[in-house]
């Protein structure tokens, strides 16, 4: 698999395949609303916001502008990422104390898991440190965890923030989060945007970005080839990667160094290609914020078996 991958690449001339499906901030493209996403979730943290929330359908790119950020805060804030978690009440805050490289142990209540998190709330604090709490995949949260994480907002410390929340998911969180029994957690929502898909001029820039990044030094998609991927994929971008990457595939083993719109349309007539078909939101982008400060080195804390790079 290897060497058929070091072929792939050297044969258009590349240090590394270009539209894999696997989210590398390396390769992050700042489109518009790839900026005002960011800029939100900075927003939200330079700003204390109790929960700061990221929507976008699958494959948007939620995970890799949240893998920037995790590259990209400083030594000021200790952050604990928390990939698709489930369970009742007291599971919700086993996962979260392992993010946090705290122990929870089997027969200990939750009184005593409680205790422990508020403690080191506390003891962070006194450090001159905040505890940021990351949900990727939080649609999977159910109305009652969305609750408990609510009050766990409400550990402070006269009027400082102990814990900031960041939750990033697929549309139905935010639905989820408007019902009229989550009234009070939305309004602790203090920094919101919802990441659409790409217009056609962005997709065309995307594809060009990738294989310049992977080190491609021409053109390799034709401009009609990367028109159809656009109007196939609808402009999410991990569906575009997938297209490009298969197209590249069939060029390659018929030896062109180029991918037309007919190689294009070869994948797609041989069904090596499944997309389904996304509907428009039509729910307006929050305005992007002007300026933001930035910070600096990354503190990442994971708890077991969880992988840095998910969505």
């Amino acid at each position: 698999m290897d060497s058929t991958l070091n072929i792939y690449t050297d044969f258009f001339g590349l240090s590394e395949r270009p539209f894999s499906l696997v989210p590398d901030p390396d390769f992050l493209f700042w489109s518009d609303a790839h900026k005002r996403a960011y800029s939100m979730l900075e927003y939200g943290i330079v700003t204390r916001a109790p929960i700061t929330l990221i929507t976008g359908e699958v494959g948007a790119g939620k995970t890799t502008i949240l893998h920037h950020l995790l590259r990209s805060v400083g030594d000021e804030v200790q952050i604990g990422l928390v990939s698709n978690a489930h369970g009742d009440r007291g599971e919700l805050l086993r996962w979260v104390l392992l993010a946090l490289n705290q122990e929870a142990r089997a027969e200990e209540t939750y009184v005593d898991l409680f205790g422990r998190f508020q403690s080191y709330l506390i003891e962070e604090y006194s450090k001159g440190r905040r505890v940021i709490l990351i949900f990727d995949e939080a649609q999977n949260l159910s109305r009652e965890s969305l609750e408990e994480l609510r009050m766990f907002t409400n550990i402070n410390s006269n009027k400082d923030e102990l814990l900031q929340l960041v939750l990033v998911g697929q549309p139905e969180l935010r639905d989820m989060i408007r019902k009229p029994d989550l009234r009070q957690f939305a309004q602790r929502v203090s920094s919101a945007f919802h990441l659409k898909a790409m217009d056609l001029r962005t997709v065309r820039r995307y594809i060009s970005h990738r294989l310049k990044v992977a080190g491609a030094k021409s053109e390799i998609f034709h401009l009609s080839a990367r028109d159809l991927v656009y109007e196939t994929t609808g402009g999410v971008p991990r569906l575009v990667n997938q297209l490009c990457d298969l197209a590249m595939v069939y060029a390659f083993t018929k030896g062109n160094v180029t991918v037309t719109r007919l190689t294009v349309e070869q994948v797609l007539n041989d069904g090596t290609f499944f997309v389904e078909t996304l509907e428009e939101d039509p729910v307006p982008n929050v305005p992007p914020v002007e300026e933001v400060k930035k910070i600096g080195k990354p503190v990442l804390v994971l708890g077991p078996n969880q992988r840095t790079k998910a969505d």
